[in-house]
């Protein structure tokens, strides 16, 4: 067995201290989300065609490794809401994994209550292990998310280049998934992820990506562009350190001309001015945050030019 870590869409439990950083996330975010004076586009969400079928997925989604593993009976009603508003805002990709602790149960229960579950874009991830666990493993993760079947099955942070995706070929094949994918959030890891992203041609790719983490731009996207692979990037926010190099300050006023009006949509639409992005997953446990990113789903994004400029806003 390889080791395990828990990782993408902002990791709950990791060697990069997760749990600290998404405390700091609910405080710094506050300041980021304060809106600029320029109203949000009143249009309809963007999407991008999943490369390996052209299916539209809407370019916002949620994560679920911080706000969801642990939730309480209490709590279950704002994470309910969160749901909710991704749906109502348009999106409907919400991703989550085997490993989130009691996220894939407290996902399920709200779908399937809500009667939403052909509203939403299912992924989960399985952790590399022997065949037979990692079957034991699929098929808690559909009983728990009260389902037959996902939309995206991924194998967890893939760390050896010679890891296969046959097994999840084969659950592919047998209608238990529809897509499969790999992840990593280790920049370690970009070496076999690249040789298994050039070998396997898995549907999706999800990888760490945020405007003061571009590691992933020289190779791993690059990659995934190639074999036609759809990009989720996980940790968009940095683990809230985006938030925090810009703590008290104003949104620039050439913001408007992306539509941007929070710093969060800001950080999203930088990574989704980016044509080899597919979508991004930014955790929250907040409606009110999930119906703000969901904003960086709206208007115009950057080019390339206007990317560099918030880069060098930033001072990167």
């Amino acid at each position: 067995m390889s080791r395990i870590r828990i990782a993408p869409s902002e990791r709950s439990v990791s060697r990069r201290g997760i749990l600290a950083s998404a405390l700091a996330l609910s405080a710094c975010s506050l300041a980021g989300r304060v809106r600029a004076q320029a109203p949000q586009p009143a249009t309809t969400p963007i999407t991008r065609p999943i490369p390996h079928s052209g299916e539209p997925l809407p370019v916002v989604g949620l994560g679920t490794a911080v706000s969801f593993p642990s939730a309480t009976n209490a709590q279950r009603g704002a994470l309910k809401a969160v749901i909710d508003a991704l749906i109502s805002g348009g999106g409907k990709l919400i991703d989550t994994a085997s490993v989130y602790g009691n996220a894939e149960s407290v996902i399920g229960e709200i779908v399937q209550a809500g009667g939403t579950r052909d509203r939403v874009f299912l992924a989960t991830k399985i952790e590399v292990r022997a065949p037979k666990a990692a079957a034991e493993e699929f098929e808690r993760s559909l009983r728990r998310l009260h389902t037959d079947k996902v939309d995206l099955l991924q194998l967890h942070n893939v760390s050896r280049a010679n890891q296969s995706l046959a097994q999840l070929r084969d659950w592919k094949a047998a209608g238990r998934c529809r897509y499969i994918g790999i992840t990593t959030t280790d920049d370690a890891d970009y070496d076999a992820m690249e040789a298994i992203v050039r070998r396997e041609k898995p549907d999706f790719v999800q990888v760490d990506y945020s405007i003061n983490n571009r590691a992933a731009e020289k190779r791993v996207l690059p990659a995934a562009a190639d074999a036609g692979a759809a990009v989720l990037t996980a940790l968009p926010f940095g683990h809230a350190s985006v938030f925090s190099a810009v703590r008290g300050k104003s949104l620039p006023e050439w913001a408007a001309e992306i539509d941007a009006a929070t710093w969060g949509q800001f950080f999203l639409k930088f990574l989704l001015g980016n044509p080899h992005v597919t979508a991004v997953i930014p955790g929250t446990g907040n409606a009110e945050h999930m119906t703000d990113n969901l904003g960086a789903a709206r208007g115009h994004l950057p080019d390339a030019s206007k990317r560099e400029k918030m880069v060098a806003l930033l001072g990167l």
